[in-house]
């Protein structure tokens, strides 16, 4: 009988294909996608490769019945099946990844130029750098291709986002709280009056607004943007803190060229007795440390020159503005700082939008 007519127990393009599926799950990582899927293809595979290599020298007759050859027949066409739902995972994984990612970077974006806007990027202390960092690795793991890494970084650095907005809502409540509001209101407005009865002048500032205006007779004279240090938006409490104090204050001494570091200078008469009284209250409640000291010189002054300085607790004016406040006021002009003077303030809206951003998360 002659042999010309068998063949080989399967045929190599056969064997090749399934070799080339296998390769394209490994490259996807359908181990990690569809672990169960990925396991039952590799461990038939395993099981036909040994049977390809034991029967490799065996020749059949066309018409004999070649089992091994219909059972990777049917495992090409489960691998090829199971490459395509591994694709349709990735790119799912990869349509989350990039949805959530970009959100974050949104909120990222958000807070850095929000918080930026009212100078209180002190408050949240290292977690910026940190929520950088972050999104940044989940940006490289998307280019990588590892979606599911690049998921979980951006859900760490969304949680460090909501912790820096919890921060900032504690630390900067206050300038969204209406009873709070309407004593600063109050003080202010009782100074701009006193301006009217004695016929004289005094300053209103405004902390979220960075703004002083002069008052004569009840009218604005001037308006004036001013700047804080990094610590100013806050309240202050004791010496060294950076924050700048609120209360209503007279000038105690103007200091002109060569008397002053600055351009030109106002000394206020911090701290009165109700700054006194405060601190002293707060340490014996535990609020501030005995080791604290009651805090000192607050000054309404210009640029110093040849220094590249931010004002710390104090208030700074560009020299061309303090110079003509300067020759405005004179020594016992009342001074006094608020927080803010509306609700609508630019903290309070700062605050808000970032809460909205919260929510919509």
């Amino acid at each position: 009988m002659s042999l010309g007519g068998c063949v080989e127990t399967v045929p190599d393009e056969l064997v090749e294909d399934i070799e080339s599926i296998d390769r394209d799950l490994v490259t996807l990582r359908a181990s990690d996608l569809t672990p169960e899927a990925y396991s039952k293809f590799s461990r038939q595979w395993i099981a036909l490769r040994a049977r390809v290599q034991s029967e490799e020298n065996i020749v059949r007759w066309p018409w004999e019945n070649n089992e091994l050859e219909t059972d990777l027949e049917t495992l090409q066409v489960e691998g090829t099946q199971l490459v395509a739902v591994v694709n349709t995972r990735l790119q799912a994984q990869r349509t989350a990844a990039e949805a959530k990612l970009a959100k974050v970077e949104q909120r990222l974006r958000l807070l850095n130029t929000r918080v930026g806007d009212i100078g209180s990027r002190v408050v949240l202390g290292e977690h910026p750098l940190e929520t950088e960092l972050l999104v940044k690795q989940a940006r490289l793991f998307l280019e990588q291709g590892q979606f599911e890494y690049a998921i979980r970084a951006s859900d760490r650095a969304g949680k460090i986002l909501l912790t820096q907005t919890s921060l900032l809502t504690n630390e900067l409540g206050r300038y969204a709280d209406d009873d709070l509001i309407a004593a600063w209101k109050e003080s202010a407005q009782r100074t701009i009056d006193s301006t009217r009865t004695h016929r004289t002048q005094a300053i209103v500032i405004s902390k979220a607004d960075r703004v002083l205006t002069l008052y004569k007779n009840g009218r604005k004279i001037l308006t004036y943007p001013i700047r804080l240090g990094s610590k100013g938006i806050r309240a202050k409490q004791y010496y060294g803190d950076g924050a700048t104090p609120e209360g209503e204050y007279r000038i105690h001494r103007k200091r002109g060229s060569g008397q002053t570091p600055y351009f030109r200078a106002l000394i206020l008469d911090y701290p009165n007795a109700d700054d006194r009284r405060r601190f002293e209250e707060a340490q014996k409640a535990g609020l501030i440390p005995k080791s604290r000291h009651m805090p000192g010189l607050i000054q309404l002054h210009g640029i110093a020159q040849g220094i590249t300085d931010q004002p710390y607790g104090s208030i700074q004016l560009d020299n061309p503005q303090i110079a003509a406040l300067f020759d405005h006021v004179s020594v016992g002009t009342p001074v006094t700082i608020v927080g803010a003077l509306e609700s609508q303030n630019s903290v309070s809206l700062v605050l808000a939008d970032l809460g909205n951003q919260e929510e919509e998360t």
